[in-house]
């Protein structure tokens, strides 16, 4: 047994050690330079004001039109999200419809958006990127063409928008137009681009996808991660056997090892191994394994939208929101509890509400949060509510760059638990009245297997950053330095290999056998 489990550490190390150092190493650099992601305040910051008097239907009119394509006979698709938001700087209503159908339609006369051709593209460009200090040594956008899908697209969220027109703006930021609705959907600056080569394109082993082997990536960095799995904790065990807890070796040392290779690699897998294989498993975990954290329903909360509840008077609601000061650069129809709830959201993405009365307001109550909470939840019983004001272990934020910092993660919000199997907590923005996340055991289970052990994602550590830095890079330049260690003693091995393969080798030890 013990043979094999040498045996099993040797040859997957020299298989995976590679691998496992560029993990370590791109991981120090996603702490830092994210994936190409446009957050909502950078595209709402780019964004111009709505002008109520642009705005000439409704919004129950503009779904009717992006309505317009359902076959004959069939009905019409309701649609699961509806905004008003400024393309290239005119107003249009964004219709999506499921996960792959979005349709813009113009709000000064209803007309639907046909094909976003180059000029629609550069002319999107040049509003998202416009500078009210322009600097006269930039060139123009320049047209680069479309695209499927690229290093930088790879998210399934853009789907829906695909192909993507790409337009190189001043500064050497490409920015992807949509072909669907004309607006920018994703940004990829210079810098997060440079950094990107030796960060999460690899490490999330992106060279993989969008060829031939596209529909085998999540099965390849599964199966990757499994394996580096069991290297590190054969690893592991390997070291402890051969460390000498009472007494020494001959060498006076308490490892065996004398080749300063084979030392270094022992000292570091006794110091940095139980990290490195925490960081690997819960990397394994982050790609969802063979569906171990699905869970078993989702609420029941209705995700249509009913427009024509707050669609009769939208320019006097965008007058309404400036004339409390809130100036708002997009508008989105929410369901929320069998109603319509109208969200206006500002450049610096502040909200305010709006109800069938049409007037603004700031927030909902915790009451009518519970309550809708409670009709989502009709099977189980609320148990236990708490109003979060301060982050904590289940509600926290991270940078935008990171790993869903994209999402705006409010305070307070309130927190419901229910009685269900799952033991189901719905976390709720009053803000917006959104689920912000839907918790139950396995859900939860994922959060220590995952962000807990992969980023350290513990709020009091991640307030009191360098500490968090300090820790992470640390660790993460012992993985490096334990699987670099690896590499060169896998390589040195395989040139032993074939040097007693080779015919001088061959010949060296039948001479030897013949004088034995």
């Amino acid at each position: 047994m013990k043979r094999w489990l040498f045996l099993v550490h040797r040859w997957l190390g020299v298989l995976l050690c590679a691998f496992m150092a560029m993990w370590f190493f791109s991981g120090v650099v996603m702490m830092y330079v994210g994936y190409p992601k446009l957050t909502d305040g950078e595209r709402l910051s780019a964004l111009p004001a709505l002008r109520a008097e642009a705005v000439r239907i409704d919004a129950a009119e503009a779904v009717r039109a992006a309505s317009a394509s359902a076959r004959p006979g069939t009905a019409a698709p309701e649609p699961r999200s509806i905004r008003l938001t400024s393309v290239a700087g005119r107003p249009f209503y964004v219709v999506a419809f499921g996960r792959d159908t979005v349709v813009a339609v113009e709000a000064s006369d209803g007309r639907r958006l046909g094909s976003v051709d180059r000029e629609a593209a550069l002319a999107a460009a040049r509003s998202f990127a416009a500078d009210p200090i322009p600097d006269p040594t930039a060139g123009p956008p320049a047209y680069l063409g479309t695209v499927r899908e690229d290093a930088w697209t790879h998210s399934r969220a853009l789907d829906a928008h695909r192909p993507l027109h790409v337009v190189e703006v001043a500064g050497g930021t490409l920015l992807y137009v949509s072909s669907a609705t004309g607006e920018v959907v994703r940004d990829a600056t210079r810098t997060e681009r440079t950094w990107n080569g030796v960060g999460a394109w690899i490490h999330w082993l992106y060279p993989f996808r969008g060829g031939a082997l596209d529909p085998w990536w999540h099965d390849i960095v599964v199966w990757t991660s499994v394996a580096a799995t069991v290297l590190t904790l054969a690893g592991l065990v390997v070291g402890i056997l051969r460390w000498r807890f009472m007494g020494r070796f001959r060498s006076g040392g308490r490892s065996p090892y004398r080749e300063s290779w084979m030392k270094w690699h022992h000292w570091t897998g006794l110091a940095f191994g139980v990290l490195s294989l925490t960081w690997i498993f819960s990397g394994l975990m982050s790609m969802n394994p063979w569906k171990v954290f699905a869970s078993p329903g989702a609420p029941r909360e209705s995700t249509m939208v009913a427009p024509g509840v707050l669609g009769d008077a939208v320019a006097a609601s965008i007058g309404r929101f400036a004339a409390t000061g809130h100036v708002a650069r997009e508008l989105e129809w929410r369901a929320f509890d069998g109603r319509t709830l109208l969200v206006a959201f500002d450049g610096a993405g502040r909200t305010r509400l709006m109800r069938e009365d049409h007037e603004p307001f700031e927030r909902l109550s915790f009451d009518e949060l519970a309550a809708a909470a409670a009709r989502a939840m009709p099977q189980a019983r609320p148990v236990a509510s708490t109003v979060v004001e301060r982050y904590d272990l289940w509600h926290y934020a991270r940078a935008p760059h990171t790993m869903l910092g994209h999402i705006d993660r409010r305070l307070p919000i309130l927190r419901i638990e229910f009685d269900d199997p799952g033991r189901t907590w719905l976390q709720m923005d009053p803000h917006t009245g959104a689920v912000v996340s839907r918790l139950d055991t396995t859900q939860r289970t994922k959060r220590w297997l995952f962000a807990m052990l992969h980023s350290w994602d513990w709020w009091p550590l991640l307030e009191r950053r360098p500490l968090w830095d300090v820790l992470m890079v640390v660790g993460s330049l012992g993985g490096f330095a334990l699987s670099v260690s690896g590499v060169v003693i896998g390589w040195l091995r395989l040139r032993r290999k074939a040097k007693t393969l080779s015919p001088a080798g061959r010949t060296a030890r039948t001479r030897q056998g013949a004088a034995a």
